[in-house]
């Protein structure tokens, strides 16, 4: 199973989220009753949607993660999974993601996520650059 079909099967089991097709058009996805939360565009890269203020709050710690990739601008930031703790950083960040959309005044937001305009590059597996 790969890692984002585990991540996928973990969250199609939580309550407040629902399957849905992405609305980029590419991809599978799930939502919770207002918006778009996490799409999966392929076996390693998943757009999570956040709003701005929880963005702000978490973003020195997404500095810090080879995982996550940012997008000037945008609400969704995007997820590499390699491994296990990547999955699991996942599941906290849909978390955040559905307590931040819960709180959130206004609207739902497009479902614009990053797909093309986030480059993953592979991981380094030796450290060396």
């Amino acid at each position: 199973m790969t890692p984002a079909q585990k991540a996928m099967s973990q969250l199609a089991t939580w309550p407040d989220l629902s399957p849905c097709e992405a609305g980029c058009g590419t991809g599978s996805a799930l939502r919770s009753a207002r918006d778009e939360i996490v799409h999966f565009h392929s076996d390693r890269d998943v757009d999570l949607h956040l709003t701005t203020r929880a963005i702000q709050r978490l973003h020195y710690d997404f500095a810090e993660s080879t995982a996550i990739r940012l997008v000037p601008g945008s609400r969704w930031v995007t997820v590499h999974l390699d491994c296990d703790a990547d999955v699991d950083l996942l599941l906290s960040l849909v978390s955040v993601a559905l307590k931040a959309h819960s709180a959130h005044q206004g609207g739902p937001a497009p479902a614009v996520c990053n797909f093309h305009r986030v480059t993953v590059l592979p991981r380094d597996e030796d450290g060396e650059g």
